[in-house]
């Protein structure tokens, strides 16, 4: 899948993963999670968890996020799943550039039948990171 980009104007790469680090946020800017129920301690160290539902009923799910590796202020490596459709691995990367900071995810479909992924979905998925960038950085601006 391709790669979303946000240049976040006035932003040091430190404070987009103040909220990164802070995973009660992501119910806040990640596009169709509804809720965090749990953070694991140590939240993003490799191994650790977010606990969170996506949906409402009867389409409602609860799953886990985890971390799979942790750079700070850097690149954090999550692996969420989606059962049944399976699991997507999602990289995030803060890069700093002279307006600010350069951030990105690149999220893929890991394993599971979402490997099969039709084109227009990896459009829809692309369109929700955009909006999920956006999210972010009104989360970062908002500390």
């Amino acid at each position: 899948m391709a790669i979303t980009r946000r240049l976040m104007q006035g932003v040091t790469p430190r404070q987009v993963f103040d909220v990164l680090r802070d995973g009660r946020s992501y119910q806040n800017w990640v596009v169709g999670t509804r809720a965090i129920r749990d953070v694991d301690a140590g939240w993003p160290a490799p191994g650790t968890r977010l606990h969170y539902t996506v949906g409402r009923w009867p389409l409602r799910k609860d799953d886990v996020t985890t971390s799979l590796s942790y750079e700070p202020d850097t690149r954090l490596e999550l692996e969420a799943r989606a059962w049944p459709a399976g699991t997507a691995g999602i990289v995030l990367r803060a890069e700093p550039v002279e307006a600010g900071t350069q951030f990105s995810i690149d999220e893929a479909p890991r394993r599971g039948p979402a490997r099969l992924i039709h084109p227009a979905a990896a459009a829809l998925i692309k369109l929700r990171n955009v909006e999920t960038l956006r999210r972010l950085e009104a989360q970062v601006r908002l500390r």
